[in-house]
């Protein structure tokens, strides 16, 4: 029974994996797609979190699994070891929740660009490239997703 819950709060905890919003990164669905085209300036770049977090626990109920589980059979025994397994449960979720924040949230650029026509636009996505004010950039959209690239 102590192994299927290890073995839960592992898969729960496969399930932070975060999804880049990179402009470099494309899902398979994305690939080969046709997309609009727009040239632009950069008018300003600011840092931003992204954060991913949708408000899900598996983080937390992971953890909170494997303290319980860790604690409740590592010391004691009878009401010693439920004590332990309802502390270790607590830290653990803590500890499980930490790290979930940690993964969902990543650096980020706010991109403001001007169009041809001086509308301007707001891009964010991740800071994996460098944007600087003046660059001549492309906007690339298709299906509500804008990426800003050089």
């Amino acid at each position: 029974m102590k192994n299927l819950i290890v073995v839960a709060a592992l898969v729960a905890l496969g399930g932070c994996a975060v999804t880049p919003n990179s402009a470099n990164v494309y899902t398979s669905h994305q690939a080969q797609g046709e997309q609009s085209v727009r040239m632009a300036v950069v008018d300003s770049v600011r840092p931003v979190t992204i954060d991913k977090n949708n408000g899900g626990s598996a983080g937390t109920l992971a953890g909170g699994a494997l303290g319980a589980v860790g604690a409740g059979s590592l010391i004691g025994k009878g009401n010693g070891s439920i004590a332990a397994g309802v502390v270790g449960a607590v830290l653990g979720g803590i500890a499980g929740n930490q790290v979930e924040n940690n993964l969902n949230q990543r650096p980020g650029l706010e991109i403001t660009v001007r169009l041809s026509n001086g509308e301007l636009r707001a891009i964010t996505q991740d800071a994996d490239e460098r944007f600087n004010v003046g660059d001549r950039v492309r906007l690339l959209s298709s299906g509500g997703v804008t990426r800003v690239t050089h």
